[in-house]
């Protein structure tokens, strides 16, 4: 088919545009693509065991692996309960070998199955991302989460609206527009992902200045100054130890919390380089 005579000219003048923002230093598009590709992202999960990860299950010794609650199969990193007769508030967390302050994680997660016996109503489709945690060994045998910032990984049960990367505050507390947040839970502005559908989760980390909430590549939840909670006598115990109530760094978890879910990427950006 042949154009007509005034295309040829708009034709070549757009593809000369396009061409510009590609390969001009300087353009947009230049500037997005050296960001990219100067981004050094590390994988924290090797796609074959747990190697750099120690669980630390509620009511277990640090390293004890109850009933194979975490595990890798077929690459992917998974949260079953299939070892379970009932949950029985058996809360546990995956910790990574190292600490970080400033740094950017991003996982890939799905929830499926269903939820083990004795799981609470709250936990249906419930899991998280602990950041600025302590460390495992600080945690008694008998605690059910570490004292950290939550970025909570909800799925919809198929019918209401239910946000995910949720903030929760295990034994800490953050500020928002300059008002300490006191709340247990605050909910993002996340839409509902129902099903057993994958989301990329990211959590912006930089010290104690603010923590950034991410779905799909969508901010949607932003904060400041995260602290350990002075009215959580474990807490209380940690902060004067460090002598202080700031949190700046610390340790980073994946949860189990009775329901099945997968992680088949868990990346991170070291922002401190």
């Amino acid at each position: 088919m042949r154009l007509p005579s005034h295309l040829p000219h708009a034709v070549s003048v757009l593809s000369s545009a396009i061409l510009f923002l590609l390969v001009v230093p300087g353009s947009v598009t230049a500037q997005v693509t050296a960001k990219a590709e100067g981004e050094k992202w590390i994988s924290l999960f090797n796609g074959k065991d747990l190697e750099g990860w120690t669980p630390k299950i509620r009511y277990h010794d640090l390293g004890d692996n109850f009933a194979n609650t975490f595990r890798v199969e077929d690459g992917v990193l998974k949260v079953g309960y299939d070892g379970y007769t009932e949950f029985k508030e058996t809360f546990g967390h995956l910790f990574y070998k190292d600490s970080y302050s400033h740094y950017r994680i991003r996982v890939e997660y799905r929830f499926v199955g269903e939820q083990a016996k004795g799981g609470p109503g709250w936990a249906l489709r419930n899991s998280g991302i602990m950041v600025h945690g302590e460390r495992p060994e600080t945690m008694s045998k008998n605690q059910d989460f570490p004292a950290s910032i939550e970025v909570q990984l909800l799925g919809g049960d198929g019918k209401t609206p239910r946000t995910t990367s949720n903030l929760c505050t295990p034994g800490t507390n953050v500020v928002m527009g300059d008002k300490l947040i006191l709340a247990h839970c605050t909910s993002s502005k996340s839409k509902t992902f129902h099903g057993d559908v994958w989301v990329t989760a990211e959590v912006e980390v930089k010290g104690n200045e603010v923590v950034r909430h991410l779905v799909n590549g969508e901010m949607v939840l932003e904060y400041n100054q995260p602290q350990l909670d002075d009215r959580d006598a474990h807490a209380k115990e940690l902060s004067q130890k460090a002598g202080t109530k700031m949190l700046s760094a610390g340790s980073i978890s994946l949860q189990s919390e009775s329901h099945p879910v997968e992680f088949r990427k868990v990346e991170l950006l070291d922002l401190s380089k």
